[in-house]
């Protein structure tokens, strides 16, 4: 059971927890048509109709249903043609789980820096390492301080706004890099009018309990690639040869999604439209509410991009503001309301220590300055009205 302090946790006592999950449709008659039919495990047709309604919301031609989101990143490197001992470009402003797969693939993380406009992953940074810090060698891209293989771009979409893909995409063609999208927090936003997922090679969505649709866990693979994505269901399936007999010619994993979560699943995407306008809704409202406050700026909406608003995030400059993020996630928490900070930037964290970093200044300045305020999508008026009532309040005051 999760407790306050995590995302997707119900606060007690009357507070405002960060980001809940949103079950208000079909969830129960499903999960109960699993448990009266018996089809619970990894097989099932909710895992079917599951794969199949993501795929065409999304607008690609193949889904596979994975367990979580880090197991779909991780099958998603190995379909890509990702070897131990290469090298991946990775967002260093996220969540550890993509640079952690990275490692799963036995290849090394390269973190970029984040740009300052929109928080995403900046593509100067990854021009400036391709063309200035690797090279060519026997037809093979390398970084030239490591000399390893350099073999794909994992962009990292977060919060729920897009990475502006087509500078991104155009490098990786020039450099012949597969593009895989970790769209794990930014599912039903677009980016220049497509859906998020469908503009790399392959892409992988989390259903985790804080996400914008929940499974309680689980993740999604999809590709426009048939053989990517035959071999993304076989690897994930244990990499199992025969359909009777127990024959595997190489190391699969136990990664495939129960039908029970599928089931959930389901139902979620069912309201998944309702969920992002109540969760863009709740966004307007921290923007008009906060327009004017010193020191807090929300988090912005690129012209060419439509974010879900996952996470409503705000940076708060302590000289301006009268406190620091950290001081007012304390306050907040005192008056019952849960807030977040980012995640430590990935070249800061001691489990990939040693790992290269492109930039990193702009995300050091990000971790130490955002915060994620709560915008769970049933967000009542006048919960948040308490939360932005709560920070004006704030605002100036002596830190205790």
């Amino acid at each position: 059971m999760p407790t306050p302090s995590e995302p997707g946790a119900r606060a007690s006592g009357g507070g405002i927890a960060l980001c809940v999950p949103e079950i208000a449709g079909n969830e129960w008659s499903y999960v109960k048509d699993c448990l009266d039919t018996g089809w619970v495990s990894s097989v099932g047709a909710y895992v079917d109709r599951f794969e199949g309604s993501l795929a065409e919301y999304v607008g690609t031609k193949f889904a596979v249903a994975t367990v979580n989101g880090t197991s779909a990143l991780h099958v998603a490197l190995r379909v890509a043609g990702v070897e131990p001992g290469d090298e991946v470009l990775v967002s260093t402003l996220t969540f550890i789980a993509p640079a952690n797969a990275i490692r799963y693939a036995g290849a090394w993380p390269v973190f970029i820096d984040a740009e300052p406009e929109f928080w995403q992953m900046d593509p100067q940074c990854v021009a400036d390492f391709l063309e200035k810090q690797c090279a060519w060698s026997d037809g093979v891209l390398r970084n030239r301080a490591t000399g390893r293989r350099v073999s794909a771009l994992l962009p990292v979409h977060i919060l729920g706004h897009p990475v502006d893909l087509d500078p991104l995409r155009a490098l990786a063609r020039k450099f012949g890099l597969p593009v895989i999208e970790d769209a794990t927090e930014c599912l039903g936003a677009s980016y220049r009018g497509e859906r998020v997922g469908r503009g790399g090679d392959i892409a992988c969505f989390s259903f985790n309990g804080n996400k914008i649709i929940t499974t309680g866990g689980g993740g999604m693979i999809v590709t426009d690639n048939e053989a990517w994505a035959t071999r993304a269901k076989y690897l994930s399936t244990q990499a199992k040869d025969d359909p009777v007999e127990y024959k595997h010619r190489e190391i699969g994993y136990n990664y495939r999604l129960t039908n029970i979560q599928a089931a959930i699943g389901c139902a979620q995407m069912e309201q998944l439209d309702g969920i992002i306008a109540a969760k863009r809704r709740i966004a307007a409202t921290y923007r008009s509410a906060l327009a004017d406050l010193p020191g807090v700026t929300p988090m912005r909406e690129a012209a060419w991009a439509a974010s879900n608003a996952w996470l409503f995030t705000v940076r708060i400059e302590p000289m301006a503001f009268g406190r620091s993020s950290r001081e007012l996630l304390a306050a907040l928490g005192r008056e019952g309301i849960q807030t977040r900070p980012l995640w430590q930037p990935m070249h800061r964290s001691a489990a990939h220590a040693g790992s290269q970093c492109v930039g990193g200044e702009i995300a050091d300045v990000l971790w130490s300055e955002c915060l994620s305020l709560p915008c769970s999508a049933g967000l009542s008026a006048s919960e948040q009205e308490r939360v932005t009532t709560a920070i004006q309040n704030l605002a100036g005051a002596t830190a205790p």
